[in-house]
């Protein structure tokens, strides 16, 4: 490889082509222009070092053309540009072969990112084969669930217990969690049972109820307090779990990978996911299932760097 990177850009809209070609320019890159899928293929000749390939173009698709080059060349990385909602494409593209897909409109710098990536990781420096989420999940016949009809008081027992399993096996941090995945009889997922979920419980009915001004400070009164907590907790242990459990958490595929878990949990917000594969919940993914392999891998990096 020249100390140029060499980009054979595809796309059939003329502005988006030559937009982009000059921006990679300015970015370092040496950039050959494509139109069609047919062009794109008699532009390997010029032995680029990455492809840019836009899915949807008349005559030969993204598709047929990634076929084809692979078929060529093997360990040419491509890059394929996706338009907006179109996963399913993107999924076949990744089946297919290609490095990884974007979607059109992409963010100039990211696609700049990627294609040094590609590179660094093209021929025989291939990545080590990362984990998919199924297998860092906490499995669904290892995780506390319930059912929905069930007493609080049994989602008590069951989370205790699964304290107290995590304990024995010293990995607390790993295998202990603090949730409990709510289901009906007929196996359909309907909520989750945190202990935050119990502690919004035990909150006497009163405090949320409306009260004159001069009352604001009323919840720090002693003469209130007292008693509350255990009275509290009784009362609530024989109601069902449904009355106060979350809704189902979000779900993410058995296949996934382990950065796409991690961009869902810090975008949205997550500290747990479903993992489903197909339409059947096989396990549970948390923030701290991802902490434990990102520690792994910088243990096995650390590993490698000592070795002569």
């Amino acid at each position: 490889m020249s100390d140029k990177i060499k980009v054979l850009m595809v796309d059939d809209e003329e502005r988006f082509r030559e937009t982009t070609e000059k921006i990679l320019r300015k970015k370092g890159f040496d950039t050959i222009l494509a139109a069609t899928g047919e062009q794109a293929l008699d532009k390997l000749a010029e032995a680029p070092d990455v492809v840019v390939l836009d899915v949807k173009m008349p005559g030969m698709d993204g598709h047929q053309v990634l076929r084809e080059i692979k078929e060529r060349n093997p360990d040419m990385p491509v890059i394929m540009l996706t338009g907006h909602g179109k996963k399913p494409s993107a999924r076949i593209a990744l089946e297919q072969g290609a490095f990884d897909y974007l979607t059109k409109p992409c963010d100039i710098n990211v696609l700049s990112a990627k294609i040094h990536e590609a590179c660094h990781y093209s021929g025989v420096d291939h990545p080590e084969e990362e984990k998919r989420v199924r297998d860092i999940m906490v499995p669904i016949m290892d995780y506390t669930t319930i059912k929905e009809d069930e007493s609080i008081g049994e989602a008590f027992r069951k989370l205790r217990e699964s304290f107290s399993l995590a304990a024995c096996t010293n990995r607390l941090m790993e295998t202990g969690h603090r949730s409990i995945l709510v289901f009906d009889r007929q196996g359909n997922m309907k909520g989750i049972l945190s202990i935050r979920n119990v502690l919004e419980g035990i909150m006497p009915a009163y405090l949320s109820a409306p009260r004159p001004s001069m009352a604001d400070g009323i919840q720090y009164s002693p003469m209130f307090w007292g008693g509350a907590f255990n009275r509290e907790i009784r009362e609530l242990a024989d109601k069902k779990v449904s009355r106060i459990m979350s809704p189902a958490p979000p779900v993410i595929r058995d296949d996934a990978n382990l950065m796409e878990a991690a961009y869902m949990m810090v975008t949205q917000n997550y500290r747990r996911m479903a993992v489903i594969q197909k339409e059947t919940v096989v396990g549970v993914i948390r923030e701290q299932d991802l902490f434990f392999e990102m520690e792994k891998v910088l243990r096995s990096s650390r590993r490698e760097k000592d070795v002569p």
